[in-house]
């Protein structure tokens, strides 16, 4: 079991995983960070200046009037932070659409190394031709 656990580690695709899943929450918390400190001041400033960060709603509790999120939260109020949410959901947006513009990417470069090697591969003789060959040597 150890040695089958060891050819699995030591497998490529593993460790390309690996690499991947690094790279790739430090790319998420690039994202966040344009989302929270470039696009979503921009959207709140066409909206009002208004930072969509900090806005919720009470659902249950008594919290002062203009509060922040974080004075609700530890006042004990049960809140529903609608604004967090939408920064979030920007975040998802813009990996997902990253991560689909680097699938198309690699699915456009796969597809001309394949027609490439398609285009190099020397065309021998076809099955017919070599049976050919073979019956004309046999009449021989």
């Amino acid at each position: 079991m150890l040695s089958e656990f060891k050819d699995f580690i030591a497998k490529g695709n593993v460790m390309d995983l690996a690499v991947a899943v690094i790279i790739g929450g430090a790319f998420a918390t690039i994202v966040s960070s344009m989302t929270d400190d470039l696009i979503m001041p921009i959207v709140g400033m066409i909206f009002g200046d208004v930072d969509f960060s900090g806005k919720y709603i009470v659902l249950s509790g008594e919290v002062a009037d203009g509060a922040s999120l974080e004075a609700a939260r530890e006042a004990g109020a049960n809140v529903l932070a609608w604004g967090s949410f939408v920064s979030t959901a920007i975040n998802f947006l813009i990996l997902a659409f990253i991560i689909f513009m680097l699938v198309r990417y690699a699915n456009k470069v796969t597809a001309q190394f394949e027609k490439k090697e398609e285009e190099a591969a020397p065309a021998g003789p076809s099955e017919i031709d070599l049976l050919t060959e073979i019956r004309d040597a046999l009449k021989k």
